[in-house]
């Protein structure tokens, strides 16, 4: 398994969950690199509801393992990130935070502007499409997780999403706020061998249905 940069394309292909990571340090270009594209990842009303802990300390990542189900990964890697949702994203506050940015990058109108402090809050009154606020949050927060994993092995960077952990206990080792939950551990760092075989995917034909929910859908292009 390379530890070269890779195009995007080959970086969704090679990469995979990383059980077990090499000693090395991820130089610090390099990390800053991969959280900068991590966060160009896309969230409802540009709101960004993603926090990212990130634990590098020795003693810090051996208390993440206990609280991890003594998983390996979470000390042998150089890096992991504790990825949360921030549900305090709904109050008029950060609304306004969000709404100025996009004012400084002109990106951002007062038409929308005003269109934005009206809608917001009606979509976390009603959720119709999620239920809960902690929902919405965790849905944007893995869009950037999987945004994080694809930048981090276009770089050369292995990782391992982890959802194997208990949350209480990491939201009291870590301070982590009642209004935040724990999305996911993401270990980052140089694979080490046995690297963990491609398991394989379903063919597209399996997953993809054509107009409703389980009619048959095919593409016309013969596979490769």
């Amino acid at each position: 398994m390379s530890n070269n940069p890779v195009g995007v394309k080959e970086a969704i292909e090679q990469r995979r969950a990383a059980r077990a990571f090499r000693e090395d340090p991820i130089p610090e270009e390099t990390l800053r690199e991969i959280f900068r594209l991590g966060l160009r990842a896309p969230s409802g009303f540009n709101l960004q509801p993603w926090r990212f802990v990130v634990v590098r300390d020795a003693d810090n990542k051996a208390k993440l393992r206990q609280c991890a189900f003594d998983q390996r990964q979470v000390t042998e890697a150089p890096v992991v990130l504790i990825c949360c949702g921030d549900r305090r994203v709904k109050e008029s506050d950060y609304i306004e935070s969000v709404i100025e940015l996009g004012k400084q990058l002109d990106a951002v109108n007062d038409r929308y502007a005003d269109y934005m402090r009206s809608m917001i809050p009606q979509l976390f009154a009603g959720g119709p499409s999620f239920g809960s606020l902690e929902v919405w949050t965790n849905r944007h927060t893995m869009l950037a997780v999987a945004h994080l994993a694809i930048a981090a092995k276009s770089l050369g960077v292995d990782s391992c999403p982890m959802e194997g952990f208990v949350t209480d206990q990491v939201k009291a080792a870590f301070q982590i706020p009642e209004e935040v939950d724990v999305c996911c551990l993401l270990p980052l760092g140089y694979a080490a061998e046995p690297y963990k075989a491609y398991g394989g995917r379903f063919d597209i034909e399996q997953v993809f249905y054509g107009e409703s929910f389980g009619d048959r859908f095919q593409l016309s292009l013969t596979p490769r």
